[in-house]
């Protein structure tokens, strides 16, 4: 339905029909463009049941569609909330160490803080200091230091070691744009679904394999692979 010009229109987002006040306008659709005065363009959007809807009021002259106006809205919407859903949502992942922090423990928060980065989210370590394992703060920031270094092919620290209270922070960003993430049951299912076909294909050569055997005929040598008669190969043994 064409949207009529009342005081509702006159404050929607594009400006429609009447709305459009400049002396001519240019009018894109699937067969092409046309430069036509706007009393004419409007005219065309009469008869053809449709909106004059301006979508470049910048252009020279201004670039308008004949559309209905409320679906032309639809199509806005649905276009940004498709590019709002292809945008990778940054998050930012915390790790936490002890002064004192083990290699065994080290290694496995380097592996996440890997994961996280890849991911495109960014990554808080901290050091949390209790009582008076504030004297090592020398040695938490060397441990932080560490951490970026091992993180060197996958983010880029944005903030070096900071003291905040009883807390010595770093922050590392990704160095790629992250993809969307997969939340973890879909990423075990993948993983089952992987390791499900991998070991048919396994069953299926080992059958195979089983089969060629079977039918093999249990002497070797030349005649393995000959088709022929047990009574005819008896006689050609006993020839030999």
């Amino acid at each position: 339905m064409r949207v009529k010009n009342d005081k509702r229109s006159q404050q929607q987002q594009y400006r429609i029909n009447e709305q459009i006040r400049v002396r001519e306008v240019r009018i894109v659709g699937d067969d092409g463009s046309m430069v036509v005065p706007t009393k004419q363009a409007i005219d065309m959007a009469h008869e053809q049941g449709v909106d004059l809807v301006e979508i470049s009021p910048n252009a020279q002259p201004p670039v308008c569609r004949l559309i209905d106006y409320s679906k032309f809205l639809y199509q806005q919407k649905k276009r940004a909330k498709e590019m709002k859903a292809k945008q990778a949502k940054v998050e930012v992942k915390e790790i936490r160490f002890g002064p004192q922090t083990g290699e065994n423990d080290y290694n496995f928060k380097l592996k996440h803080a890997k994961e996280f980065l890849e991911e495109g989210n960014k990554v808080r370590a901290f050091v949390f200091f209790r009582g008076r394992s504030i004297l090592f703060k020398e040695q938490g920031e060397v441990l932080l230091l560490r951490f970026a270094n091992d993180l060197e092919e996958y983010g880029k620290v944005e903030q070096l070691p900071q003291l905040e209270g009883k807390k010595m922070a770093i922050f590392i960003a990704p160095k790629k744009a992250g993809v969307a993430k997969k939340s973890q049951q879909k990423m075990d299912r993948e993983r089952r679904e992987a390791e499900a076909k991998e070991s048919a294909k396994s069953q299926k050569a080992s059958s195979e394999t089983s089969e060629a055997e079977d039918t093999m005929p249990a002497n070797g040598g030349l005649f393995a692979n000959a088709k022929i008669s047990e009574e005819a190969l008896k006689k050609l043994q006993g020839e030999d």
